[in-house]
Formats: C-alpha cells, sequence, structure tokens
C-alpha cells in the first residue's frame, strides 16, 4: 500500500509538472441562487469551443484551468435562466455567479440527472437526482410527499410492500443502504412504521441515489448510497413556507443572519390525526414529529461553517399497556477552506444516535436499545486541469451499540434489571478519487478505497468449541445453538478482531455520438455493520450488529455495463444498464432463530453468499407540457448458505433461495401534464412482481390436530402488485407582485381501489378444524387534500 501511494503521488507531480509547463489558468468560485443565496450543486459550467465543462459540487464550487484565450462560457441549471459569457482567461479568475429562477416552470417533473450533452461523456453512472418539486408533484399516500416514496419509482428501486420502510437497490436488503443527511448517517428512514419518511422536502435542495459505480469517498455499505443536502437559508431576506394536509402539517421558516454573510433554517413537521381518536373513542396514539436546522456562516472569501442537525421522534401507545417511542438525531459541524482556486477541503465533525424504546405496561418493564456514533472527515477536491480531477481524505468512526435494557417501571414487579453487552467497534477508512478525460471521446472515473474495522474490547464474550456458535445435529438435520464453553473479558482498548478490505472503484465512459455513449463499471464494497431482522421490511425493534469474532463483513463486487442516447436536443433521454453483483458473508438464520433480547446473537447466525443481476431502461420526456418517465427493471435476486461441512445440509438444503425482496418485474409509469397556467395533472402507475413467501405445501394430522407442512424457503410469492395514483395541482392566479404564493393539491391513492395483499396468514379455522389462508391489505383507494404556500 505505501510504495502504491508513492507511486501515485509521483504520477501526479510529473502529471502537474507538465501541465505547468504550458500556460494554463483556472477559473473558479461560487454558484449560487440570486433571491437567496443559496449554493447550487450540480451546475453545468460548459466551454463551447472545446467540448469542456466542470459542475459545481456540493457546496458551490467550481473550479477549471484552461490554456490562455478568450472563451465562450454557457452555465446552465434546471429552473434558472442560462447565462452566456465570454471570459478572457488571461491570469487566475475568481468569479461568483448568481442564477435568477426562470419563470417558466414545464420541467418541474423529471429525474434531473444533468440532461445537457456533458452527463453523456460523464463516466459516473448508475446515479438518479430528484429535485424537491419533483418529489412534492407524485401523488403519495396520505398526500404527504415522500422522498424514499419517490425513489421507488426509479429503476432497480423498489420496497417491501405499502407502509414498509426502507428501500431495496438491485436486490439488496434495506440495511445494505447508507443513507446520509448532510453527511450524517441515518440507521431508520421512517416515521410510523413505514407510511411516512423522516426526510423534510421543504428542507431538501439536493439528493442523488448511486445505485452502482460508487466512488470511493464513500463506503460502509453494499447497495447503495442516498445522499442528501440540506438547504442552507437564505441569506437575503426572511421568508417562510410549508403545508397543511390531512394527518401532517410542516412549516420552514429562514432568513439572514447576516445579511449576504450567514443564514439560519429552521423546519418542523408533524402528524396530529392521533388528535381525533377520541372523537370515536379510541385510546390509541400514533404520531410523529421531527425538527431540521442549519446556520452557515461566510467568515471570508476562503472559508465557511455550517451548523446542521435533525431530530425526529415516533411515538405509538395501544391504551395503556404498550408505548413505543423511536427516532434519530444527527449534528454535523462543517468547516470549508479554500486553500488556492484549485484545492477545496471540506472538514466534518459529525455525531448520530438511533434510539429505541419501548414501554410494556402490562408486564411493568421499559426496553431501551440504541446506537450511536462519532465520525470525524476530511475531505479534499483537488482540480488539476480541465482533464483531471482529485478527490482524498479519510475519516473514522466510533461505534456504541446498545442491543438493549430492561429495567421495571414498578419495584414490586418482580423483575430484575437486565443489560445485553454493549458492542463498540472503530471503522476508519482512506480513499482517492480521480476524474480523468482521456480523449474527446473517452473518459474515466478510477478511485480506491482502504477501509478497516476493529471490533473493540467488551465486559464480556462467549468462547465456543471450534469456534462455532452454530453446530449442527445431525440426527435431526437442524441447526441449534451451541453452549459456550466459557467466556473471556476485555479491556475498551482492547481489539477483538480487525479487517482490512482494499475496494477498488472504476467506471469508464465511451462517447459513440453527440447523442450517445456506452458506459462501464466495477467497485468493491465492504460493510461491516449488520441489521438483525426477521421481518421482510425493517422495523424499529431491529438491532445492529458489528461485524466480530462470529460475524463477518460483507464483501460486494459490482459490474454494470449500460447504453444512454438524447434525442431531440435532449427532450428525450434513454437510459439502458445491466448489473451483475455477488455478495460474500451475507448473514442467515437458522430456523426458528430468535432475534430479540438475545445476548448471544451469533448462536442464530451462518454467513452466507448473494446475488443480484438485472436490466433496468428508463425513458424520459424532459420538455414540453406533457414530462415524466418510464422504468422498468428485469431483476433476480438469491441467497445461498451451503453446508460448512459435507455432512450439513445448510439452509434451504444448501440451495438458492428468493431473498424477501426478488422481483422480477417492476414497472412504473411516471408523469405530469399542465393544463394552463393554474392546473396540472400528476400520476404515476406502478405493477411489480409479487414477493417471495413460503407457504406450506401440504399438512398432516397429529394428534387430531391438522398442522401445515411447510416448503422450501420463498419459493412462493404474494399476487402480483399493481395501482395507479392521480393528483391535482391547482394554483390560483395571482399579482406578480404578490409575495404570498399557494396552491392545492387534490390526490387520488390506489384510485381504482384495488386490494393489494401486503401478506397472507396460514391459521387453523375454530370452527372446521382446516386450515385457510387470510389476505391481509392495508389499503384501498385513499382520497386527500394539502393546502401548501410560500412567503
Amino acid at each position: 500500500m505505501k510504495n502504491f501511494m508513492l507511486w501515485f503521488t509521483m504520477a501526479i507531480s510529473f502529471y502537474s509538472l507538465s501541465l505547468n509547463a504550458q500556460e494554463k489558468f483556472t477559473l473558479s468560485g461560487i454558484i449560487s441562487e440570486q433571491k437567496s443565496n443559496e449554493t447550487l450543486i450540480g451546475v453545468n459550467i460548459i466551454f463551447p469551443e472545446t467540448g469542456t465543462g466542470t459542475t459545481t459540487n456540493e457546496y458551490g464550487f467550481y473550479s477549471i484551468t484552461l490554456p490562455k484565450g478568450t472563451y465562450s462560457v454557457i452555465i446552465s441549471y434546471l429552473g434558472y435562466k442560462t447565462i452566456t459569457q465570454t471570459i478572457e482567461l488571461n491570469n487566475d479568475i475568481s468569479k461568483n455567479i448568481s442564477l435568477v429562477e426562470s419563470l417558466e416552470s414545464l420541467n418541474e417533473v423529471i429525474i434531473t440527472k444533468n440532461v445537457e450533452k456533458l452527463s453523456i461523456k460523464n463516466p459516473q453512472m448508475s446515479v438518479n437526482t430528484l429535485t424537491s418539486n419533483t418529489i412534492k408533484n407524485i401523488p403519495v399516500v396520505l398526500g404527504e410527499a415522500d422522498i424514499v416514496k419517490a425513489i421507488t419509482l426509479l429503476p432497480g428501486v423498489t420496497n417491501a410492500g405499502e407502509a414498509s420502510s426502507g428501500f431495496n437497490v438491485r436486490g439488496g436488503s434495506a440495511d445494505q443502504n447508507l443513507i446520509l443527511l448532510d453527511e450524517a448517517v441515518i440507521y431508520n428512514s421512517s416515521h410510523l412504521f413505514g407510511f411516512f419518511s423522516v426526510f423534510n422536502p421543504d428542507a431538501i435542495k439536493d439528493l442523488r441515489l448511486y445505485k452502482g459505480g460508487i466512488p470511493a469517498r464513500y463506503g460502509g455499505r453494499v447497495s447503495s448510497v442516498l445522499d442528501i443536502y440540506q438547504k442552507e437559508g437564505n441569506s437575503k431576506t426572511f421568508g417562510l413556507n410549508g403545508g397543511i394536509g390531512i394527518v401532517a402539517s410542516r412549516l420552514l421558516a429562514e432568513g439572514p443572519i447576516k445579511k449576504d454573510k450567514g443564514a439560519f433554517l429552521f423546519g418542523g413537521r408533524s402528524s396530529y390525526a392521533h388528535l381525533f381518536l377520541p372523537l370515536f373513542d379510541i385510546d390509541n396514539i400514533a404520531y410523529f414529529y421531527d425538527l431540521n436546522t442549519k446556520l452557515n456562516y461566510k467568515i471570508n472569501d476562503r472559508n465557511n461553517i455550517y451548523l446542521s442537525g435533525y431530530f425526529g421522534r415516533d411515538v405509538f401507545r395501544i391504551q395503556d399497556a404498550f408505548e413505543n417511542t423511536y427516532g434519530n438525531s444527527v449534528l454535523n459541524f462543517r468547516w470549508n477552506h479554500l486553500f488556492s482556486a484549485k484545492l477545496f477541503s471540506n472538514l466534518s465533525l459529525i455525531y448520530s444516535d438511533y434510539y429505541y424504546g419501548l414501554k410494556l405496561n402490562f408486564v411493568e418493564f421499559d426496553w431501551v436499545s440504541g446506537i450511536q456514533n462519532f465520525n470525524i472527515k476530511y475531505d479534499f477536491k483537488h482540480y488539476l486541469n480541465d482533464k483531471l480531477k482529485l478527490q482524498y481524505g479519510l475519516n473514522g468512526i466510533y461505534y456504541k451499540f446498545n442491543p438493549g435494557e430492561i429495567n421495571p417501571t414498578v419495584e414490586t414487579s418482580g423483575i430484575n434489571p437486565f443489560k445485553l453487552i454493549d458492542k463498540y467497534a472503530f471503522e476508519n477508512a482512506f480513499y482517492f478519487d480521480a476524474e480523468h478525460k482521456i480523449s474527446d471521446k473517452l473518459a474515466l472515473s478510477y478511485g480506491l478505497r482502504w477501509s478497516s474495522f476493529f471490533r473493540l474490547g467488551q465486559d464480556e464474550l462467549n468462547v465456543y468449541e471450534n469456534n462455532q456458535a452454530v453446530v449442527f445435529n445431525a440426527n435431526f438435520q437442524i441447526y441449534e445453538e451451541a453452549n459456550p464453553i466459557g467466556t473471556e473479558s476485555f479491556k475498551r482498548g482492547n481489539v477483538i478482531e480487525k479487517f482490512f478490505n482494499l475496494e477498488p472503484r472504476f467506471s469508464a465512459a465511451y462517447q459513440i455520438n453527440s447523442n450517445s455513449s456506452v458506459k462501464a463499471s466495477y467497485n468493491r464494497m465492504s460493510q461491516y455493520l449488520h441489521l438483525l431482522s426477521n421481518t421482510n421490511s425493517p422495523t424499529p425493534l431491529d438491532v445492529w450488529t458489528p461485524s466480530g469474532r462470529y460475524v463477518k463483513p460483507q464483501l460486494l463486487d459490482q459490474y454494470a455495463l449500460g447504453y444512454f442516447k438524447n434525442f431531440n436536443n435532449d427532450a428525450y433521454s434513454l437510459e439502458i444498464e445491466g448489473f451483475y453483483k455477488t455478495i460474500k458473508n451475507r448473514i442467515d438464520y437458522i430456523d426458528g432463530a430468535d432475534l430479540i433480547a438475545n445476548n448471544a446473537i451469533e448462536q442464530v447466525i451462518l454467513n452466507g453468499k448473494a446475488r443480484a443481476y438485472g436490466l433496468e431502461f428508463l425513458l424520459r420526456k424532459n420538455e414540453g407540457r406533457f414530462n415524466g418517465w418510464l422504468a422498468y427493471t428485469l431483476s433476480k435476486s438469491e441467497q445461498k448458505t451451503q453446508g460448512r461441512t459435507a455432512n450439513e445440509t445448510g439452509i434451504n438444503n444448501g440451495n438458492w433461495y428468493n431473498t424477501p425482496y426478488d422481483k422480477t418485474h417492476d414497472i412504473s409509469l411516471t408523469g405530469s401534464y399542465k393544463l394552463n397556467d393554474s392546473w396540472e395533472i400528476n400520476s404515476n402507475f406502478i405493477f411489480q412482481t409479487g414477493q417471495p413467501a413460503t407457504f406450506p405445501n401440504g399438512q398432516y394430522v397429529y394428534n387430531g390436530i391438522n398442522i401445515p407442512n411447510y416448503g422450501q424457503r420463498n419459493e412462493s410469492r404474494l399476487p402480483s402488485y399493481n395501482r395507479l395514483d392521480v393528483s391535482l395541482k391547482y394554483q390560483p392566479k395571482q399579482a406578480k407582485n404578490k409575495k404570498w404564493k399557494s396552491h392545492w393539491v387534490f390526490g387520488f391513492y390506489n384510485i381504482y381501489n384495488r386490494k393489494n395483499a401486503a401478506s397472507i396468514n396460514f391459521s387453523q379455522n375454530t370452527t372446521t378444524g382446516s386450515n385457510e389462508a387470510t389476505r391481509l391489505s392495508i389499503f384501498g383507494i385513499v382520497p386527500s387534500v394539502s393546502y401548501n404556500f410560500k412567503l
């Protein structure tokens, strides 16, 4: 590794020296919105004469180095007026640019994966970006705009069903997605057990979903990265916006701390449907609330600081017997520093906490669990020239896992306090990324991430014979929990187990002509944290556990190949991608595994492997009164856990079986049609192959009782899923100089009232004594109305 870094540094140095021999100069600066001073991410800065260009980073900064000369430069961004200027580049120039919002808003409902021709040349693939306007216009249940529901309309992305939390990407599980909010990890992305996501769309500035070809700056998960940035706040004037819906309302305020120097943003959201339950003599309660905040201040032209945070809680109570509280808390302090026009840096200090609390009054005890981490990141972006851009950095994360503790609520309950053993770990990484334009037709992106994980000392760790926590009972052909032969204790600074992994990343784009290209990518990633869950969809009670002596890190290898084409001056675009990925050390559970309050979770876990492959199609219409997209995914997702010896059967007899998130066909059609200046209709149609399930394939009678006999794991399926959602957006005519702007949204979720099966349960009929299947559906048609405003 040392030799590699030495050769890499020398190569870059020689390359830089050769470039400096030519007379070149740098154009750099910040691009922001004129009204608010909000920096803009992904703005295109294009030089038509040379066919080169760049985009702004997460903080609106851009930099490009070109030979001395006079150039035309085009600055374009979706929803803003395009600027064309002439630049005489005979010395280094720092130029900040403000973009004016376009009065025309025909392009509100599109996936903004950069429809400029520059995207054809960019080697980055398997990435989708959604704007806040896009998300707000997509019809959803109960009328509340939802980021997670919106991204499931993209190819390769599904969820486990209605009212389910999390999402699945390219056949991966929900815990394999890295979800970042202003660089802080979000461990549970749902409110009310999956009815809503934790992200307030009013507070979101940028959202990017990486499904493959993931840059080396990201790590820790093996399926995808959902990277979300909050708005920074208006540093020019005070503003308000929000909405009032049937079940929830939201309000966001922003304004200057010091005009053109600093700004604040505070946003709040809460549901209130539970307030009406007493009218129907219902004592149950279910509600959520969350708070978003961000402060930023420009110290000088080279230094900016940011403080952002999120706090959310869900409360669910059934009369006086049961109460459940859970949620996320994150805080991030960031410092941007500009060393030069070519070198940009960002230092982040991040705290993230996920809390789960359960109060069971009928048994008189409380249950508490959670995970905390402290993260320090230092990232650099080095704009060497118009052909080569580097990103490199490091980060370290300290984890504390609280698997659970029980405390009696009444002294006379007879319950003794019980604490599962806390676990600790430290994860760190070094990385570098390069974006390299080889020629006018060929562009590369390559990088390397070196990650390490240290399982730190804990109070007690079980020791097993032959180091196996699961044993195979040859007589009954089943796996059973092994009995510990002793325990070990460690100091916190001791290292129980350590892992090191090199994670190469590579992608390439070859431009066939000005409107089409082919792209290919490969990436290896490692995941050291695992979500223990015996449900298809994660629940708040699920517990995260670190890799260690008995649980190995997951290792991914993913390959992707795609064809991309723009039509009619980018009015239409087509994306076709094929992918294949394998995952080593995917955890599997023995039959009858008990995951709740288990102090020796290694006794019910085996290490297996997984694979997924498929084709994704995305056809978009980007302009005109009607725009939208058609997405189709044909895929397969499987898991396999073989026996450790020739005498063991493995799970499912060692055969491949469908994962719970395998869906052969997934189709979504999303469209928006602007009827006139006041009315707009939005709709989406979804069809999915039914979710895999394990059903009985027969029964036998024992002592007069009918007992079902279950088949292979996930060899059956629920019925196929489909629905149509429609919404109407009405914007009253308003005077141009009127500051208060508003619109109404009338929605119909599942407009043809299809009773999609969320599950099928099998039980014995108490009258006839025979087994029967019961189909559960969550939603039929759900109307909604909301009022949205902006000041």
